[in-house]
C-alpha cells in the first residue's frame, strides 16, 4: 500500500489559554496543501509478527527510526490489535521543523494505512483518539479538509473554504524553530475577534486581521523569515504569513512570481491551489 500524507498551512493561529494539563488552548485553521511525502507499507513474513522495519529517503530528519511518529503509530495499534511484520518505507518531501505538519501526517496516514491494510475496523472517534496520542494536530490528517481546530488542536470544524486559483509559495529557510520554545515566547491571549468570523472575509482582507501569535518570535530567531515575509509584501502577496510555530512563511498569489537567486538555498514550494 502506497499513501501519500500531506502538508497544512495555518490561517491564523492564536494562542488563547494556558491549560492545567501543559498544553495550550488555540484556534487556527488548518488547510491542507498537494505538497505531501510518500508512505509505502509492505507485510514481510521474513519479520518477526509485531515487527516494523522502517527506512527513509528524502529530507534527512533527526532521531532514531523508533521514535518516529510512523513507528509510534504501529506500536500504538499494535497494543489493541495483532499485526504482522510489515517493512515501511518514508520517503520524506515535507521539511522538518517547518510548521507544515509533516510528521504529523505521516503518522496519522500511517495510522489510517494499517487500519485499511488489514481491515481492523477501528472506528473514527477512536483513530482520532489514537491520533491525538501521536499528537495534538495528527486528528486533522485523519480526513484533511480546510478545518477550524481549536483546544489543543484536536477540536475539528470542517469549513467551506476554498481557495482554488490562487498561487500558493511556501519558503522555508535553512533551519527549523523549537515549538517548546516558541510556546515559551509566545504571547497567550484571546483574540478581539474569532477566527471563524475572521475567516469569512475575502482573503484580500485577512491582511492586518488574521495573524500567527508565533510570527515575531520566528523572525527573531531567524531574521531570514523576515526577509521572506518582506520579498512576498514587495510581490504584492494577497496574503502572507508564517505557518504554525515555524520556520516555513507562505503567500498567496493572483499568478506566479518570480524568485530571487538568493532564495536558492531555500526550501520553495510553489501550486496552483484547486
Amino acid at each position: 500500500m502506497i499513501c501519500f500524507p500531506r502538508a497544512k498551512i495555518n490561517i491564523g493561529l492564536n494562542v488563547t489559554s494556558k491549560r492545567s494539563d501543559g498544553y495550550h488552548n488555540i484556534e487556527t485553521i488548518f488547510y491542507p496543501i498537494g505538497l505531501s511525502d510518500i508512505l509505502e507499507l509492505i507485510p514481510d513474513p521474513g519479520l518477526a509478527p509485531g515487527t516494523l522495519n522502517l527506512t527513509m529517503s528524502g529530507i534527512p530528519v533527526e532521531g532514531a527510526s523508533g521514535t518516529n511518529l510512523v513507528s509510534q503509530a504501529y506500536k500504538i495499534i499494535r497494543a489493541f490489535h495483532p499485526l504482522p511484520g510489515i517493512s515501511v518505507h518514508l520517503h520524506k518531501q515535507i521539511p522538518t521543523g517547518a510548521g507544515l505538519g509533516g510528521g504529523s501526517s505521516d503518522g496519522a496516514f500511517m495510522l489510517s494505512a494499517l487500519n485499511d491494510l488489514f481491515k481492523l475496523r477501528i472506528p473514527a472517534v477512536r483513530l482520532a483518539s489514537m491520533a491525538l496520542e501521536l499528537g495534538s494536530d495528527c486528528p486533522f490528517f485523519l480526513d484533511p479538509v480546510p478545518s477550524l481546530a481549536t483546544g489543543r488542536g484536536e477540536v475539528l470544524k470542517p469549513l467551506n473554504l476554498s481557495l482554488k486559483g490562487l498561487w500558493l509559495y511556501v519558503f522555508q529557510p535553512v533551519g527549523g524553530i523549537s515549538t517548546a520554545s516558541a510556546y515559551r515566547s509566545v504571547t497567550v491571549r484571546e483574540p478581539e475577534i474569532n477566527l471563524s468570523g475572521l475567516i469569512s472575509l475575502p482573503p484580500h482582507k485577512w491582511r492586518g486581521n488574521i495573524r500567527n501569535a508565533f510570527q515575531d518570535h520566528a523572525v527573531s530567531e531567524i531574521p531570514a523569515i523576515g526577509e521572506i515575509l518582506d520579498f512576498l509584501e514587495s510581490k504584492k502577496a494577497i496574503y502572507s504569513s508564517l505557518t504554525g510555530s515555524g520556520s516555513a512563511v507562505y503567500g498567496f498569489f493572483k499568478d506566479e512570481i518570480s524568485i530571487p537567486a538568493d532564495f536558492a538555498d531555500y526550501f520553495i514550494w510553489k501550486e496552483l491551489l484547486s
